[in-house]
């Protein structure tokens, strides 16, 4: 059933501790590029230019009003008997990449592992695409059954944590409910895990950072692929 535009704001809220970071959710490196201020491109999101947005009243609101509902989300979560279901069971997967992500889906499901996919390759219009994507919010938003199939091929978009065309130059990067981006650290791209504020480093001449795990996969399917797997360990 179709979210409404309240719920779906409602949703989008829980994934920011503050209205500057879901501001910066909206801010694109390109932005940032040619203003050279995180502070006016967070005026110019504030205010209406680069679509509609929440005003800092509404979001204190609805973080409020999803700070009341999650108990009843986690007693509802925690009840719940039923088996988790997993997309690629059964499959008989062949490419190197689609058995890495069925080794990694149940983890990213339940918790204990969050991982981000690079991926490089060409879209529809042969155009080449690159972007890292939250796994297990793509898990959780989307259905996976097609991709572990071979019905439809799993590609970067501007929705994800990072997505750039390098035909057209179009880039956008949105943190996620489990990462924070931060592209404008003097060691590059970092992603800052939300839960254990650990940060995960996608330098390829760097170390993947604590808890983290960097594995360059040969695919069939794609150019070139990479996973970063960081295990969220609970105290």
């Amino acid at each position: 059933m179709e979210q409404s535009g309240a719920a779906r704001f409602l949703d989008a809220v829980t994934q920011f501790k503050t209205y500057e970071d879901y501001l910066d959710s909206k801010v694109t490196p390109m932005d940032l590029f040619y203003l050279k201020s995180r502070e006016l491109a967070r005026r110019l999101v504030e205010h209406g230019h680069k679509g509609t947005v929440l005003s800092r009243e509404e979001f204190m609101e609805r973080t409020a009003a999803a700070q009341a509902a999650e108990p009843a989300k986690s007693n509802a979560f925690y009840n719940s008997s039923r088996p988790v279901t997993l997309a690629s069971a059964g499959k008989e997967l062949k490419d190197n990449f689609l058995k890495a992500l069925a080794e990694r889906e149940e983890a990213n499901r339940s918790g204990k592992m969050t991982s981000i996919i690079f991926i490089r390759d060409h879209n529809t219009l042969g155009q080449e695409v690159s972007g890292y994507i939250d796994y297990a919010h793509r898990l959780k938003t989307q259905d996976f059954e097609p991709y572990f199939s071979g019905k439809k091929r799993i590609m970067p978009g501007r929705a994800d944590l990072c997505y750039c065309n390098w035909k057209t130059q179009a880039s956008a990067s949105t943190s996620s409910p489990n990462f924070e981006v931060i592209y404008d650290d003097p060691n590059g791209l970092l992603f800052k895990n939300k839960r254990d504020k650990k940060v995960l480093n996608v330098d390829p001449q760097a170390g993947a950072g604590e808890d983290s795990t960097r594995t360059f996969l040969q695919s069939d399917l794609y150019v070139h692929v990479v996973l970063y797997d960081h295990s969220v360990r609970t105290v």
